[in-house]
């Protein structure tokens, strides 16, 4: 029942024109990992211990980055720039193949603020300054572009880029098609409910991704999380 009220609910809001539905584009093999709260879907063919993970958002859960690790003996290279997230991170037993780091992914090489949740139970934090984030309590921090951090690591590839970063990810998306990165799966939590977002901006960031060869195999019930494949 609770899904059929998730789907009218989605429903709703599609005809006031806050959603949208999309449908897979490419059947292939699929694995979710993590937990409800965090849940990321991957295909599983050709994944090994010789893969490159890259997991931005890591926010206070790392069950997917975990799960990845035990099943595959992969490397996860994590960045969150909140530093809640990283000061969590301390007080966790992580696997030796979990390597996190407080830096931002954006579009350019640099520092910039982030506002914090006006929540204080809540975490993550965001570049834009729209409902649920703070106007007043913000905190600067490093980012980096995907290309960049690739070179800082010696990766020529990424088999897994999972992003849940809080509404950077349509600049990340341009900027990570224009460097023209070796990338085989996207995994992506896309935040049009945000007010100052809108699902005109996922359309857009779904078309282009469409344009460079990545295509969906994966859409959660919420609509948010989108899995890619490059064809």
């Amino acid at each position: 029942m609770s899904r059929l009220i998730k789907k009218l609910s989605r429903y709703k809001k599609t005809l006031f024109g806050t959603d949208f539905f999309r449908s897979p584009e490419i059947d292939c093999n699929k694995l979710p990992f993590g937990n409800q709260f965090a849940n990321w879907t991957f295909n599983p063919d050709n994944i090994n211990a010789e893969s490159i993970v890259y997991s931005f958002g890591i926010g206070t859960d790392i069950s997917f980055d975990v799960q990845m690790i035990q099943k595959f003996g992969l490397k996860v290279f994590a960045y969150d720039p909140t530093p809640k997230s990283i000061e969590w991170l301390k007080t966790q037993n992580v696997p030796a193949n979990f390597m996190a780091q407080q830096i931002g992914l954006a579009d350019f090489n640099g520092e910039i603020s982030f506002h914090l949740p006006e929540n204080e139970n809540y975490v993550s934090c965001s570049i834009i300054d729209t409902e649920g984030f703070s106007n007043e309590k913000s905190v600067k921090a490093k980012v980096l572009t995907l290309i960049t951090l690739m070179e800082q690591n010696g990766h020529q590839k990424i088999d897994i880029l999972k992003m849940d970063i809080e509404g950077a990810e349509y600049d990340v998306i341009k900027n990570i098609v224009n460097s023209d990165l070796k990338i085989s799966q996207i995994l992506i939590e896309f935040h049009h409910r945000f007010k100052d977002v809108g699902i005109k901006k996922t359309i857009e960031a779904i078309d282009i991704l469409n344009k460079f060869g990545f295509k969906i195999f994966f859409v959660s019930e919420s609509g948010e999380e989108y899995s890619f494949i490059k064809t």
